[in-house]
């Protein structure tokens, strides 16, 4: 859990949903995810199945190394709006130059 940063269940839910949609998407059992973010062969499938499950929320160490491995920026999975979510990554895509055009506009208003 996020000691100190006030972590509730709806974030658990949010995390984990956020982490099961990445982990379909790239094709990866919960075990397979586990052992590529660093986690024991043995406890990976229960623990990324707790964290999809919304029952546990991983440390800000292991969300950095889920992602990783799910190839998605950590804000990613802290996205409580979907339409955030898919900002997110398509902001990952773009160019820098794109990148900072987007700034810009948004600045303006």
């Amino acid at each position: 859990m996020f000691h100190g940063l006030g972590t509730s269940m709806v974030n658990c839910a949010v995390i984990g949903k956020r982490i099961r949609e990445a982990r379909l998407r790239i094709g990866l059992s919960q075990k397979q995810l586990g052992i590529k973010a660093g986690i024991d062969e043995f406890a990976a499938s229960p623990r990324i199945n707790q964290y999809e499950r919304g029952k546990h929320a991983p440390d800000f160490f292991t969300a950095e190394q889920l992602a990783k491995a799910l190839r998605v920026p950590v804000p990613y999975l802290y996205a409580r709006e979907d339409q955030l979510a898919d900002w997110i990554l398509a902001f990952r895509e773009l160019t820098f130059k794109h990148r900072a055009s987007i700034l810009r506009r948004a600045k303006l208003r």
